[in-house]
């Protein structure tokens, strides 16, 4: 199996100029070493958080280059494996997250990780592993890790999972696929501006798609897919999301937009990722048994 360790390349935004540090045939399974959202800065609670180099926050490990892929294609990304570390750190601080205007000090508490619990004081949070950052090279300037996009990024979205299946639009030859930022567990929200954070080892296979298209990521797993968009508002992100779910599902379909309209206000779901970040993020949600009834294959 091909492998990507972390010292041998990292990220801080995804950006079609970055030079690959490997090299993939389409179908290829591989294993991608990463950092923590701090890149491994906080190892205790006597950390001076202030202190720490803010530069390197929110590394991707990579990018790895897509042999095929091409602007206009999609990558197709399943996550087969996420394996973390026994340590999980999480912080607050003045002015980041939902609550940083009631918050004094940069504050980092350490959490053990043992037999699929999270420890938090005397408070066992069960394992929720997902990836925070996951995406492609953007189409014109780079964008910081940090940010979600239509190149993916930081969604922060706890459904990028294992046996997740992600569907990136293509921008740049190559793809330029990278990922980082991993969760032991974290709500939808992120609403502190981290989850438990850890460094890992995640195993995905990258496939090119060709005669498809996309205009933001899409999400798959057993039960549901899903439309994701990052907005300047909550709002936006969520119209956006929903609108562009049934307008992909009409045209896949032979029904018209009044008719999918009305099946997805009775049967979809919009759902918050992330409200933390510099933009926000929010999917749409369709049950894969109406898609079914539907007789409708979404990519």
């Amino acid at each position: 199996m091909e492998t990507l360790t972390r010292e041998s390349g990292i990220i801080y935004e995804f950006n079609k100029e970055n030079t690959y540090n490997k090299k993939v045939a389409s179908g290829t399974t591989i294993k991608i070493e990463t950092y923590d959202c701090f890149q491994n800065q906080i190892q205790s609670e006597e950390t001076v958080v202030d202190e720490i180099n803010w530069n390197n926050i929110n590394p991707a490990t990579g990018p790895i280059y897509v042999e095929g892929a091409m602007p206009g294609d999609v990558l197709k990304v399943k996550i087969d494996e996420i394996e973390i570390g026994n340590q999980g750190v999480m912080v607050v601080g003045p002015n980041l997250g939902v609550m940083g205007h009631r918050i004094e000090k940069m504050t980092a508490k350490i959490l053990p990780i043992e037999g699929g619990k999270v420890r938090f004081n005397h408070i066992e949070i069960p394992v929720n592993k997902m990836i925070g950052v996951i995406g492609v090279a953007p189409a014109n300037e780079g964008i910081n890790c940090g940010t979600p996009g239509p190149h993916g990024g930081n969604m922060d979205n706890k459904m990028i999972t294992e046996g997740a299946t992600l569907y990136f639009p293509v921008f740049t030859e190559g793809a330029l696929f990278g990922l980082g930022d991993l969760h032991a567990a974290m709500g939808d929200g992120e609403v502190s501006v981290s989850g438990v954070e850890v460094p890992g080892v995640v195993t995905v296979s990258l496939e090119v798609i060709k005669g498809e298209s996309l205009q933001h990521p899409m999400l798959e797993n057993e039960e549901v897919f899903t439309q994701i968009v990052s907005a300047s508002t909550l709002d936006e992100a969520a119209k956006v999301a929903t609108e562009e779910m049934i307008q992909r599902i009409v045209h896949k379909s032979e029904l018209t937009v009044d008719e999918i309209t009305m099946l997805m206000s009775a049967a979809g779901h919009t759902e918050i990722c992330q409200i933390v970040d510099p933009l926000m993020t929010a999917r749409f949600v369709v049950p894969k048994w109406l898609l079914k009834q539907l007789n409708v294959k979404l990519i």
